[in-house]
């Protein structure tokens, strides 16, 4: 992120961390040809090659994409960067994972397919997930662990590794944004937490509590569940669309019972569930106060918690009090499009709910769970300045406005 808002989120800055709890083979990667020890030597302008089954791939903004193929799992990734410079990172459809890291310092990936175990015969369901034609060629969805640099790399550590997973389940506001200024809170969160656990985004644009469940979304992510792991669920902006029949759910009714369905499936596998509700639109009254445009979603998310003893993270509470500490004005700098777009955040925006998400996190989880421990959370009254964000875009695909609103 930048150089100037990050400090007010993590309170130390980035750690170092080590790669242990690594199950398999590390397999170790020298791009600069002084690595210690056995390594495999890549070249900058090394080109991807099916053979090998690794190399560079086409990148915008001059953004180097270093891909591996690699079975779908969790990874343990330690960068280290060239002496006396930095280096931030992204993974798969841009997950930020790690800020101008100075040290050598880890981070875990989840890496997924859409293949799904195909049902008996006869049975209904599928044998992969439903992907919306803006997936083709998603990072998030091929047989590869994707990195992308912002700064000089000296060396990269991987190994397979199975560690617990944060699972994201939710719209445009959650999901990785594949490009332009667009950026979710869910596509931050992974540098706010730690290599202990890997952040398995499976938000996407578009969706409603309905059509996760009819494209498989739903399956996939309860067929990589493990008791232990912590499933976030986030929905609301798109299942208020009437406009939407096929999968609007009226919030007092049909959405309710939704959230209950995913709640049990998700305690059936062991697994915790927590429901967020979504941040506002930017929409003020006259009067520089947020206007809620949600009607009576993120009420009946809450009532859902309490009714079934559930973690909540009140995004929707927390982002009215942001934009408002901001100001109509002064809150475009944390949307995107150039704060033309009134749902979807950018880097600053995204960053600031992040970080809330990650402090609601530590209250919630014996221990802070898996929240870096220099992490600062937000004080959603007193945010960090939009000024001075260097984070660069790393628009590899589309610059689209993500679907939905």
């Amino acid at each position: 992120m930048s150089q100037r808002i990050w400090p007010a989120l993590l309170a130390t800055g980035l750690v170092a961390c080590s790669a242990s709890g690594a199950t398999g083979q590390v397999r170790r990667f020298d791009f600069t040809g002084t690595a210690p020890g056995p390594a495999e030597r890549v070249a900058t302008d090394q080109a991807f090659n099916s053979a090998t089954g690794f190399g560079f791939e086409p990148a915008a903004d001059g953004v180097s994409a270093f891909s591996l193929v690699v079975p779908e799992g969790d990874y343990r990734v330690t960068e280290t960067p060239v002496a006396g410079e930095h280096a931030t990172v992204w993974a798969e459809t841009r997950r930020l994972m790690l800020v101008s890291a100075t040290t050598a310092s880890s981070f875990t990936v989840n890496v997924r397919r859409p293949d799904l175990p195909p049902p008996p015969p006869n049975a209904p369901g599928g044998d992969r997930v439903r992907l919306n034609d803006w997936e083709a060629g998603s990072r998030s969805w091929d047989d590869r662990l994707t990195l992308q640099f912002d700064g000089s790399v000296a060396l990269l550590d991987i190994a397979p590794v199975e560690v617990p997973r944060l699972f994201l389940l939710g719209d445009s506001t959650v999901a990785d944004q594949a490009g332009g200024d667009f950026a979710s809170w869910g596509q931050m969160l992974p540098a706010f937490i730690d290599e202990r656990v890997a952040v398995a985004n499976h938000a996407e644009s578009g969706e409603t509590l309905k059509s996760f469940l009819t494209s498989l979304r739903l399956d996939k992510a309860l067929g990589q569940m493990r008791p232990g792991d912590v499933v976030l669920i986030q929905f609301g902006h798109n299942d208020s669309k009437t406009q939407w029949p096929q999968t609007h759910a009226v919030a007092a009714t049909t959405f309710r019972s939704y959230l209950r369905v995913y709640i049990d499936e998700i305690r059936r596998r062991g697994a915790l569930p927590v429901l967020v509700t979504s941040p506002h639109r930017r929409t003020f009254g006259t009067d520089g106060r947020i206007r809620n445009s949600h009607g009576d979603y993120p009420d009946a998310v809450r009532a859902v918690a309490g009714e079934r003893d559930v973690a909540l993270i009140d995004l929707t509470g927390i982002s009215a009090r942001l934009y408002e500490a901001l100001g109509p004005d002064r809150s475009r700098s944390a949307f995107g499009d150039h704060g033309r777009d009134a749902t979807h955040h950018n880097h600053y925006g995204a960053s600031l709910l992040a970080s809330a998400v990650a402090g609601r996190l530590r209250e919630i989880l014996p221990g802070g769970g898996p929240v870096r421990p220099d992490v600062a959370g937000l004080d959603p009254d007193r945010p960090p300045p939009p000024s001075g964000i260097t984070l660069p875009a790393t628009a590899d695909l589309a610059a689209d406005r993500p679907p939905g609103s």
